[in-house]
This record gives structure tokens, C-alpha cells and sequence, in this order.
């Protein structure tokens, strides 16, 4: 379980902690103030390896960058910590056998996705061992078409595809099969529009792969390779978490060692492609899907989550757990990235958290309609003997060509109206 993750003199301010929540913690903020850079880090922070480019840190004089992070661990915590070797231009890792986070799953908003398992990525230094310890990956990175087609580097069968995976599984009717056919029920958009797979086919005679495909609501069956950004993103996730966990459990028997009891999954922008529908359902899926893969109660999965969603966060109102759960914002202020963990609150529906000052709108409208509401707001402020009717005129119409007829500013704007005379 991942604790605490600090950073100094790397990323977007001198210094950022988060202390971590065991189940979900919520990463909001603008664009560019960060948050995936966070995410970024913590894959590194729990796997060692980046699944792009690396963190570069600050520079300056008497700087010294560093990563430092806590694990939980089985007695106490376990604490780690890099400097960034300027000479070297990485960061320093110690030696020995790293600590183990369980598997950890990083979904990017690029379609690519990153997988580490303890069992088939984490390995003793030769050093420990007293020999030449077997040449394994140091972590599982998929660009968005090896998802599809297969992980095949240097000649070495890592990964399948999700086409040809389902399509095995489908003809087989295995325990993997139906594990991906409740990963999809589990995280469709609604009951009427649940992800059902369909038969098998052919798209093409230049293509002689059973293709897999998907019973829309119409009617249809539609080959995967077919469907739209957002159906691609969440069968992409239902097939990788199916393929993690089982590629995990099979690994485990050939090591003869327990499955992990600790799973932490890092996912970029959860509501990205998603129409609102399958917005404020997309959280609670993934965590019912992974608590059904696992099928143990002992199992531990902590997710870290960036969303731009104030649907997604009015959403989770009925299941955040202040215990468990923790909604994080990075904010600029003054000019400087600032990190806060916000106190938790129920505020209703999508427009109450726009306005918070978790997304900081004045208004859950349009540009225009804000600001003639402020043009309006400006003037109401004045004595009605100093508003002038070319001003309430202009204004008026402002608002006319921004705002519905049964917006609820109309109220307090026909009021002001006629209290100063300006309208019958």
C-alpha cells in the first residue's frame, strides 16, 4: 500500500507530500499544474521504472533533487529514498532487492498503458542470489496498439493482445473468458447499455484473425477494433486488468509463492471519451471489477486517480469515505503549484463543485452569460438614481442573448428592475 510520496526540487514546486489514503485519492487541478507528472512518479516510485520520459529535476545552486516514498509494510513502514545524480543524469537507485508494492496497473490517457507484477518483474540481484540472476522485464509498457496486437520485444511473447487473448478465451470458455465478460457488465455505462461480447469474425481477406466484437444496443454487432474512442478505452481496461491478475496467478504457481494481496492502480484522466452517463459510474466500476478479479477480501486496492470531472466527484458523494478515501487539488497561487487536500463535502450536483474552488468557475454557464451576469451584478451595486437607461438597456440584452428565459437570475434581475423604476 503506498503511504506517502514526497518530492523535492522535482516536478512543478520545490516541495510537494501527499499522504496517501488506502483506498481512493482524487488528483484535481488546471491543466499544466502537474498532475500526471505526479502519476508519472509514483510509477516510478513503486516500480523503479518510467513508463516515459524521466523526471528531470530543478537546478541551481546548493539544489539537491530527491524522490523519497513510504510503503507499507508487513512489520512497519518501509521508507525509500533518491537523489537525483547530476553526473550520472538520473536518479540513484540503491542496491539490493527493492521493496515490494504488490501489482500496480498505470493507465494513461494516451491509450498506453503500464503494468508491474511482483512475481514476474521483481527479482533478486544477482549479488543476493551468488549468480547470474535470469534476464526478466522491469516492467510491462504497452503503447496504445500493443494493447491490441501483442507485447513482443526482441522476439519474447510477453503479452498476446487483446485481440487474440479474447478471441482464445471466447473459444474456449475459460475462467478468463468469463472474468472479461463481467469486467464489461461491470463497467458499461448503464443497464441498457451494458458491453456484451458478441461472435467472433472476420473484417477483412488481408486479416485472417477472429476479431472480436460487441452487441450494441441496436442491434449490431460491432468488431472492437470498430468501436469508438471511449469503448476502446474501457475494453482496453477490462481486458488488461483481466490479463494482469490472471497472468499474475499463473505466474504465482510456477513460482510456487501466494498471489500479492496488494494492488495499486494509477489512471489518468478516468473520465476521458466517457459520455457524463458513464462518468458517474466509471469509479465504483473499476472498484467492484477489481474486487470481483481478485474474489478475496483480503486483497488491498488502493487507486490513484487525475480527473477534470465535476460530474465524477458529485458522483462519489454516496460512497466517499473520508477514512479512506481523500480528493487532492493542485492550485496555483501567487505563481507558485500548490498542493492541498481538500476537505470533503457533499455539494449536491456538477454545477456546486464547478463553482467550488475545486474547478474555481464563477459560474456553471457559458463565458458569455458570466459575464453579463457581471456587467449586471455591477450595476444592481449602484444607487438606481445613477444607472442610466442606455446602461440597463445594454445590459438587459446582454443577458437576453446569454441566459434561457427561466434562468433563475431573471428573479432577482426584474426585481432590481422595478424597485429602480427601469421596467415595468
Amino acid at each position: 500500500m503506498f503511504e506517502r510520496l514526497e518530492l523535492h526540487h522535482v516536478g512543478p514546486a520545490p516541495e510537494i507530500v501527499f499522504d496517501f489514503t488506502r483506498r481512493l485519492n482524487l488528483i484535481t487541478g488546471d491543466n499544466g499544474v502537474g498532475k500526471t507528472f505526479i502519476l508519472d512518479v509514483a510509477w516510478w516510485a513503486l516500480t523503479r521504472s518510467w513508463a516515459g520520459h524521466p523526471a528531470a529535476p530543478h537546478r541551481g545552486h546548493g539544489i539537491k533533487p530527491r524522490i523519497a516514498f513510504q510503503l507499507e509494510g508487513k512489520r512497519k513502514p518501509v521508507n525509500y529514498s533518491s537523489e537525483f545524480d547530476f553526473k550520472a543524469q538520473s536518479w540513484a537507485l540503491k542496491g539490493g532487492r527493492p521493496p515490494d508494492p504488490g501489482l500496480v496497473l498505470y493507465a494513461r490517457i494516451d491509450g498506453s498503458f503500464s503494468v508491474w507484477d511482483p512475481t514476474r518483474n521483481h527479482w533478486p540481484s544477482a549479488h543476493a542470489l551468488g549468480m547470474d540472476a535470469p534476464d526478466r522485464p522491469a516492467a510491462y509498457l504497452f503503447a496504445p496498439q500493443d494493447v491490441w496486437n501483442g507485447l513482443k520485444p526482441e522476439g519474447k511473447f510477453l503479452c498476446n493482445g487483446l485481440i487474440a487473448d479474447w478471441a482464445s478465451w471466447q473459444g474456449r470458455g475459460n475462467e478468463a473468458y468469463q472474468q472479461l465478460c463481467q469486467a464489461l457488465i461491470a463497467l458499461s455505462p448503464s443497464e441498457s447499455e451494458r458491453l456484451v461480447p458478441g461472435d467472433l469474425t472476420r473484417i477483412s481477406l488481408e486479416d485472417v484473425r477472429d476479431i472480436p466484437t460487441l452487441r450494441t444496443s441496436y442491434g449490431q454487432e460491432v468488431p472492437v477494433v470498430y468501436a469508438s474512442a471511449g469503448v476502446r478505452r474501457i475494453i482496453s481496461l477490462a481486458y488488461l486488468l483481466v490479463w494482469t491478475w490472471q497472468e499474475h496467478l499463473q505466474a504465482s504457481r510456477l513460482m510456487n509463492q501466494e498471489p500479492t494481496r496488494s494492488i495499486t492502480f494509477l489512471i489518468d484522466e478516468v473520465e476521458a471519451h466517457l459520455h457524463p452517463r458513464w462518468q458517474r459510474t466509471i469509479l465504483r466500476s473499476i472498484l467492484q471489477t477489481m474486487s470481483a478479479l481478485t474474489g478475496a477480501g483480503n486483497v488491498d486496492v488502493q487507486v490513484l486517480a487525475v480527473t477534470h470531472s465535476p460530474l465524477l466527484l458529485a458522483s462519489l458523494e454516496p460512497l466517499f469515505d473520508i477514512h479512506q478515501d481523500s480528493l487532492w487539488n493542485l492550485n496555483l497561487q501567487d505563481g507558485a503549484v500548490v498542493l492541498r487536500r481538500e476537505p470533503w463535502q457533499r455539494r449536491g450536483d456538477a454545477n456546486s463543485w464547478l463553482v467550488s474552488e475545486i474547478f474555481d468557475l464563477r459560474e456553471p454557464r457559458s463565458l458569455e452569460a458570466e459575464q453579463a451576469m457581471q456587467r449586471a451584478e455591477t450595476l444592481m451595486e449602484q444607487s438606481s438614481k445613477g444607472v442610466s437607461f442606455e446602461a440597463f438597456i445594454q445590459v438587459r440584452d446582454a443577458l437576453r442573448a446569454s441566459l434561457p428565459d427561466v434562468d433563475p437570475f431573471w428573479m432577482r434581475w426584474r426585481f432590481w428592475a422595478r424597485e429602480a423604476g427601469l421596467e415595468k
